[in-house]
C-alpha cells in the first residue's frame, strides 16, 4: 500500500520508429477504465473482452493492481496519454493479484480476451499459446542495456530459445523487522542469518509474547520464502540443467529448520494466509519479522506511523553454509495470447513502458526496481533508496535495497522459471511440503521425498511437449 506521488505525467522515454514495429492510423482518443473483473469470467468485463475486438487501433490490457495503489493511477494516466500520442484506444483493466491466474487461464480456454496480461509470478505455463517476445527484448536491449539476469529467467525459455514474456521491473524481497523488539532480543539490527533470526524470533515470542509469520499457505508469499530457505540451505528443486534435485540432505535440513522455526516462533494462523495477511499483522504491530517488499512498511507509514518507524529490514539471510538468497517479491512480466491484435504497436508500448521506468519506479514509491540497466531509473535508483524521496525515518532505511540484485534469484533458481517450474510454483507443492512438516503430518524425509516425485511428474510432462530440458 502507498501515498500519494507524482499523478498525471506525462510519458517521457518514448522510442523512435523501429523497423519491425510500424505505426499506422489516425489518431483516436486513449480510454482507460479500472473495472473489477470476475475471477472466472470466459471474457473481459465492460471494455476488456474480444480477442482484439474494435480493431486494429484497440489494445486491451489486464494486470493486477498494484500494492501501491498510486501506482495504478498514474499508470492508468499514462496508459491513456500513450494511446492519444500512437493513435491506439487503450483499454486498461485491473484484477486482484490472487484472481489473475483463473482470469488468465478462463481467457485462455475461450481463446479470447486481452491483448496484453501481465503477471507478478513467471507466466511460463503459458508458452505455447503466446507470441514470442524475441524481437521486442533484443529492442529493449540495444536500447535500454542488459536485462537483469534473474528477470531474463523468469521470461525466457533456454530449451525453446523463447521469451514467452516480456519482463520490464522487478521487487526485491528483504526482511522486515521491528527494531524494538529485536533490540531487547540483543539484535539491534536485525538477524543475519536463519539460526539467528530462530533464536531472536524465539526470545521474542517467549518474553514479548510477540509471534513471527512466514507463511506456509497456497499462496504467493509462503512459495517464495519457501524456496528462499532452501536455497539458502544449498537446495533446490532443480540443478542448472533443469533436472529435478529437491530430494537432499539440503532440502531435509531446510524443511526441518521451517517446522522448528514454526513451532518456536510462529502460530496455527500462517497455515491460512493470503497474501496481504503477514503484510496486515506487521502493520497491526502484531509481527516481529515477516519476508516482503517494501508494500506492508509503505501501508504502515500512512495508518501506523509509530510502528512504520520500527519497521527495518535485512537482506537475504545466511544459511549454514553462507549462503543468502531471496526470491524476487514480484516479478512482472507482460504475455501477448496468440489471438491478440495490433502487436506491433503493443510492442512499441512495452518498449515506451521501459523508457517510464522512471515515472514507474516513483510513482511506485520505489517498489519497483527496473530490469534494464541503461535506463535513467537504474542510475537514479540507488541515490532514491539512500535517502527514500518518501519520508523514511531515517532517511537511509532503505539503503540495503540497492544491493538487492545481489542477493536475488528467480524461483527455478540454478535454472529458468521454466513451465515445470511455473506449475510447481502455482500449484503449491513446495509450500506444501513445508506445512506438512510444520503440522506433523510427515516427516521431512517422507514429505521431501513425496513432492520429489511430484516435481519429477510434473517436469517429465513439460519434458514430453518440448519445453523443459534435463533428463530427470
Amino acid at each position: 500500500m502507498g501515498r500519494l506521488g507524482t499523478q498525471g505525467a506525462v510519458p517521457d522515454g518514448g522510442l523512435s520508429r523501429r523497423q519491425f514495429l510500424t505505426k499506422s492510423g489516425l489518431v483516436i482518443a486513449g480510454v482507460s477504465s479500472a473495472s473489477l473483473l470476475a475471477a472466472c469470467g470466459t471474457g473481459a468485463s465492460g471494455g476488456g473482452g474480444g480477442g482484439g475486438g474494435g480493431g486494429s487501433s484497440t489494445i486491451r490490457i489486464l494486470l493486477w493492481s498494484h500494492f501501491v495503489p498510486n501506482y495504478d493511477t498514474w499508470f492508468d494516466s499514462w496508459v491513456k496519454q500513450w494511446g492519444s500520442k500512437n493513435g491506439v484506444t487503450m483499454v486498461v483493466d485491473h484484477i486482484d493479484q490472487a484472481d489473475l491466474p483463473a482470469r488468465t487461464a478462463a481467457e485462455f480456454s475461450a481463446s479470447s480476451g486481452h491483448d496484453l496480461i501481465e503477471w507478478i509470478t513467471p507466466p511460463s505455463a503459458y508458452e505455447p499459446s503466446v507470441h514470442d517476445m524475441s524481437d521486442v527484448v533484443q529492442e529493449a536491449l540495444g536500447t535500454y542495456g542488459s536485462q537483469v539476469p534473474f528477470c531474463k529467467l523468469s521470461s525466457y525459455n533456454p530449451k525453446t530459445k523463447k521469451y514467452y514474456g516480456f519482463c520490464h521491473t522487478w521487487t526485491p524481497d528483504p526482511g522486515d523487522y521491528r527494531k524494538s523488539l529485536w533490540t531487547d532480543a540483543g539484535m539491534a539490527n536485525g538477524p543475519t542469518t536463519w539460526e539467528e533470526l530462530l533464536a531472536g524470533g524465539s526470545r521474542i515470542k517467549q518474553d514479548k509474547k510477540v509471534r513471527m509469520g512466514i507463511g506456509m499457505s497456497s499462496e504467493v508469499d509462503s512459495n517464495m520464502a519457501a524456496r528462499a530457505i532452501i536455497w539458502s540451505f544449498d537446495g533446490s528443486v532443480q540443478d542448472a540443467d533443469e533436472n529435478v534435485v529437491l530430494n537432499s540432505k539440503q532440502t531435509v535440513d531446510a524443511v526441518k529448520y521451517m517446522a522448528s522455526l514454526y513451532q518456536k516462533t510462529m502460530s496455527p494462523e500462517v497455515f491460512s494466509w493470503t497474501a496481504a495477511s503477514n503484510n496486515q499483522g506487521l502493520i497491526a504491530g502484531e509481527l516481529s519479522y515477516i519476508l516482503n517488499s517494501i508494500s506492508a512498511y509503505r501501508s504502515a507509514q500512512t495508518t501506523n506511523t509509530k510502528v512504520a518507524d520500527d519497521i527495518f529490514f535485512v537482506p537475504a539471510l545466511k544459511g549454514p553454509n553462507g549462503t543468502a538468497l531471496a526470491s524476487q517479491h514480484v516479478v512482472r512480466s507482460y504475455i501477448m495470447p496468440k489471438w491478440a491484435k495490433n502487436t506491433d504497436k503493443a510492442k512499441q508500448f512495452l518498449l515506451d513502458l521501459v523508457g517510464a521506468a522512471s515515472q514507474s519506479v516513483k510513482n511506485s514509491e520505489l517498489y519497483d526496481f527496473p530490469a534494464f540497466s541503461n535506463t535513467p531509473a537504474a542510475s537514479q535508483l540507488p541515490a532514491w533508496v539512500k535517502s527514500d524521496p518518501f519520508h523514511s525515518h531515517p532517511a537511509d532505511k532503505l539503503a540495503l535495497l540497492a544491493s538487492a540484485q545481489s542477493w536475488s534469484t528467480n524461483v527455478g533458481h540454478p535454472g529458468p522459471a521454466n513451465p515445470a517450474i511455473g506449475e510447481i510454483f502455482d500449484t503449491n507443492v513446495i509450500s506444501t511440503m513445508m506445512a506438512n512438516v510444520a503440522r506433523g503430518k510427515k516427516s521431512a524425509e517422507d514429505a521431501v521425498s513425496s513432492a520429489h516425485q511430484q516435481c519429477e511428474s510434473i517436469f517429465q510432462k513439460w519434458r514430453s511437449k518440448g519445453l523443459v530440458g534435463g533428463t530427470r
